[in-house]
């Protein structure tokens, strides 16, 4: 009789391939070609995090629509609200960026929980995105 192991915890979540991380096109036409995808949401708001000309809580909505639509698909893939969302697989970058992108831009528009839940949250699903992106 084989036993699970339940210590082990939740398997990693890899996400499909994301059609919007080959498309060449400028990204706010990626977004209404792709307006599911964390990659393209994720390019928005890191896009408006670096620009002079654009308002912050712009960027945080681009991350917030980003990370709702990337929790729709980490459960249709299996997501159970917890667990490992590793980095290494580059789909799951998408998501990890959008998080990434929210806890940056909450940060700056100073809501300072939203901005530490989404930074414990980035390091409890990767803590390889984390070191990269934070």
């Amino acid at each position: 009789m084989a036993f699970e192991d339940l210590m082990a915890g939740p398997p990693a979540t890899l996400l499909p391939a994301d059609p919007a991380a080959t498309d060449p096109a400028v990204p706010l036409e990626v977004v209404r070609r792709h307006p599911e995808s964390p990659f393209a949401w994720a390019t928005l708001a890191e896009q408006a995090l670096a620009a002079d000309d654009i308002d912050d809580v712009t960027a945080y909505a681009y991350a917030r629509v980003g990370y709702h639509r990337s929790l729709d698909m980490l459960r249709r893939n299996g997501w159970k609200g917890h667990g490992p969302v590793p980095w290494e697989h580059e789909p799951n970058r998408g998501f990890l960026r959008c998080l990434a992108a929210l806890a940056t831009a909450a940060g700056r528009i100073g809501e300072t929980s939203e901005e530490q839940r989404c930074r414990t949250f980035l390091n409890d699903s990767s803590p390889a995105a984390s070191a990269a992106l934070l």
